[in-house]
């Protein structure tokens, strides 16, 4: 009846244990977990491994919580069997009895306080876990590798994984910060849509060359004038004299402070591949002092135009303007 007993409530910890480990790790913030561990934190080193291997934490709270609850249930029936004597009505209706116990002590509760102080508890229980995860080694590599073959046939990569819980974890962070009185209402709507560019393409933010506002080579800075003014805007394409071919742009307020009486030196379009993040290419644009870039594909094919005011605009407002 002892040894009952004692598997009982080593069961129950077990799947307080992991059930709640398994909540503190998606709710833990990685940003403080990265500053433990540059401080010098084995444990923080440790579990900032686990969250670049997500699939090796999973099979271990797998095989975690599968134990613990043998455990509950082997000592469950064992008591039982001491109390009653061997039936096998007993040894079905015991375990399902005690599961309200088990639930609430083994799942719920622990859950909910892994949910109120993720970093905390995660850096108390750290140790045990890192244990356990070298413990279940054997058996977890062969969930990790089965989970790998699992990605490749669904073409899901866990890289993809990592940057979906990491872009949460931020806005998470960012959340706080504004709860807390660090980050104003503007700041935190700025990098709520820094976070949504982000996972985007520039081509959704590009402008066909076709419906971009053109001058040919050679037009009279007077003939751009009055263009500008009658379609509103201060940027053009320029195109060869006697052709469609884009060979550059120009800002109507740089021919200002130009001598000349023609357009004949326009400013070059960088590249920027049709798969890089708005903000990088906003980043670049801003580097080289552009105001227009040529979205090209992986063969060099133009995709279209985009503008750094556009995705400028974009960042300050909700949802891409064109």
């Amino acid at each position: 009846m002892i040894v009952a007993i004692v598997l009982f409530f080593v069961g129950v910890f077990l799947s307080a244990f992991f059930s709640g480990s398994e909540t503190g790790f998606y709710r833990a913030t990685r940003v403080r977990l990265t500053m433990d561990a540059m401080s010098g934190d084995l444990t923080a080193r440790g579990l900032l491994w686990l969250t670049n291997n997500p699939t090796l934490f999973v099979a271990t709270t797998l095989i975690g919580n599968n134990l613990a609850n043998y455990v509950v249930s082997l000592a469950i029936v064992l008591g039982t069997v001491q109390i009653y004597g061997d039936s096998d009505w007993v040894g079905v209706i015991a375990p399902i009895a005690f599961s309200p116990l088990v639930f609430v002590y083994g799942e719920l509760l622990p859950k909910n306080l892994f949910f109120q102080a993720p970093n905390r508890l995660l850096s108390l229980g750290g140790p045990l876990f890192l244990f356990c995860c070298l413990l279940f080694m054997p058996v977890s590599a062969i969930l990790w590798l089965l989970g790998r073959v699992l990605a490749y046939v669904v073409g899901e990569s866990p890289e993809r994984l990592q940057l979906s819980l990491a872009r949460k974890e931020l806005q998470r962070v960012f959340d706080e910060g504004h709860q807390v009185g660090i980050l104003r209402p503007a700041q935190r709507r700025l990098a709520h849509e820094m976070l949504t560019m982000a996972n985007q393409s520039v081509a959704r933010f590009a402008t066909p060359v076709a419906r971009f506002a053109s001058i040919r080579l050679g037009t009279s800075k007077e003939d751009l004038y009055r263009l500008a003014r009658r379609l509103g805007t201060s940027t053009f394409l320029v195109t060869e004299s006697r052709g469609r071919n884009v060979v550059g742009y120009v800002n109507v307020i740089d021919l200002r402070l130009l001598s000349g009486d023609v357009v004949d030196e326009p400013r070059a379009l960088i590249e920027i591949l049709e798969s890089e993040s708005p903000i990088r290419a906003l980043m670049r644009m801003q580097a080289d002092e552009e105001s227009l870039a040529r979205v090209v594909d992986g063969q060099g094919k133009t995709r279209g135009v985009v503008n750094a005011n556009v995705l400028l605009r974009s960042l300050l407002r909700d949802g891409p303007e064109r």
